[in-house]
């Protein structure tokens, strides 16, 4: 086992919060962004039909598979004068902004070629996307061996990614509607570049505000991608929490995806894409505190099933709100945004403790393994909840456009919008409240492992007896 760095688990300085929470500028702007708008970006503007834009989104995720878990694997080997992890966040911070503003800042194309240059510069952005964010997610379980610590930790991560997804989510659809209130190819080039610049800043904030960060042990790498799942396979807490967070994953990428669909053909007001972003991830910012309380007094488990509660129902309360108008759709989603603030906060802290289970019970230290693979499961879930609903559009009848002219819907589609976005995302939320039922560790395991490992360690310590002493030889 390679050596820790540090034995402590003292408190992580303030200043190292502050600068790990910047780094959610990045992982909040583009887990929201191209969720948000991408999909409806290549069928209302660039005239892509649904289902082969539903493809274009997906594919580059499902690269993650491979990309991410390769990524995990190098930076649990790297050794450098930044650290293990924090070159490959620079690595990141040069590569993501570009890649992403060339998404959006194309040729003039609409129809399959525009298809085919959006799948490429989205398929760069992802792996770029893996060079920072698969060694982000790891740092967590490498600076503090305590189990509140971690969540006191990931709170102020959260409330950078609360922030980082009510500027990005309300921001760019206004952007992309500077030149035309319906939207146009030249508001989404501008929306690029600002969001581009958006994420530099998170990304180099985050690798300066780290350069004091403490490591009280360095994790080890796995030589293949098969090894990294074999060991993923072994280990029962990841595999449950990986399963409830892949559901509610896909619950959030429809939900995503499809607010520009309801605000556009349900509510009748592409605007309201803005006002509904506010409504969900402005309980993020203000419900934190509330939910690290819970975790604390329910344990994280009591505080994920809430999370599901709030956020199913949230959106199935959305169904017959649709029918009464803006308002009361609006306040559903902020039941919804309560309870993805849970979900959020939940998910990240209960994956730094399978990590530190692992290590106890195993005595190998292999963040980059879990966080690898998490990672790419996380995005690819997500891509795959927008591309289900592509399909789910196209098979209702759903008419390209591109965006020059309104085009109306036929009353399929407009349904179609309105289920695939609350019963679809209920639907999964409710199988991930199953499996959070199932999810074996607390406090109470952790601290059990915990000792076992002190004492397997002290076994180790212990001197071997000197030759000839208790040995019932006699002495020549």
């Amino acid at each position: 086992m390679i050596a820790p760095a540090s034995t402590s688990a003292a408190t992580v300085p303030r200043s190292v919060r502050l600068g790990y929470g910047l780094g959610s500028l990045c992982t909040g702007t583009f887990s929201t962004v191209p969720g948000l708008l991408l999909l409806y970006y290549m069928t209302d503007v660039l005239a892509v039909p649904a289902w082969i834009a539903g493809l274009v989104v997906f594919l580059p995720k499902a690269w993650d598979l491979i990309i991410n878990p390769y990524v995990g694997q190098r930076s649990d080997r790297t050794v450098s004068r930044f650290g293990a992890r924090r070159p490959w966040l620079l690595l990141g911070a040069l590569t993501l902004p570009v890649t992403f503003a060339l998404t959006f800042v194309g040729p003039p194309l609409t129809g399959m070629p525009a298809a085919l240059y959006v799948g490429v510069m989205f398929l760069l952005t992802a792996t770029a996307y893996a060079f920072f964010e698969v060694p982000y997610k790891a740092m967590p379980a490498e600076m503090t061996e305590d189990y509140h610590e971690r969540s006191s930790l990931l709170q102020w991560r959260m409330v950078f990614l609360g922030v980082a997804i009510l500027v990005s989510g309300a921001l760019a659809p206004t952007i992309t509607r500077v030149e035309d209130p319906g939207g146009s190819a030249g508001g989404y080039r501008l929306m690029g570049v600002i969001v581009g610049l958006l994420l530099l800043a998170g990304m180099l904030g985050c690798f300066f505000g780290t350069a004091r960060a403490p490591v009280v042990y360095r994790t080890e790498a796995e030589p293949s991608l098969r090894r990294q799942i074999a060991v993923a396979r072994g280990s029962r807490p990841f595999l449950t929490l990986l399963g409830l967070s892949c559901a509610q994953m896909f619950a959030v990428g429809v939900m995503l995806a499809g607010a520009p669909y309801l605000a556009a053909y349900v509510l009748g007001d592409p605007e309201a894409t803005t006002t509904l972003f506010l409504c969900l991830v402005g309980p993020v910012l203000l419900t934190m505190p509330l939910w690290v309380w819970l975790s604390k007094r329910l344990e994280k488990r009591g505080a994920m099933l809430w999370s599901c509660a709030l956020f199913g129902g949230g959106a199935l309360g959305m169904i017959p709100a649709s029918h009464f108008g803006s308002l009361q759709v609006h306040l559903w989603v902020v039941v919804v945004g309560v309870g993805y603030a849970g979900l959020q906060l939940m998910q990240v802290s209960m994956l730094s403790d399978v990590i530190a289970h692992d290590s106890l019970t195993t005595g190998k230290r292999r963040a980059g393994v879990f966080t690898g693979l998490w990672t790419a499961c996380e995005t690819v879930t997500m891509a795959f909840g927008a591309m289900a609903l592509s399909w789910v559009l196209g098979l209702a009848g759903f008419v390209e456009s591109s965006g020059s002219a309104v085009v109306a819907q036929p009353q399929s589609a407009v349904e179609a919008v309105r289920s695939g976005v609350t019963a679809l995302p209920a639907v999964f939320t409710a199988l991930s409240a199953v499996l959070t039922i199932v999810y074996p560790l607390n406090a109470a395991v952790l601290e059990e492992a915990h000792g076992i490992a002190e004492a397997r360690e002290k076994r180790r310590e212990r001197p071997a007896p000197e030759e000839g002493h208790g040995s019932g030889q006699a002495a020549t």
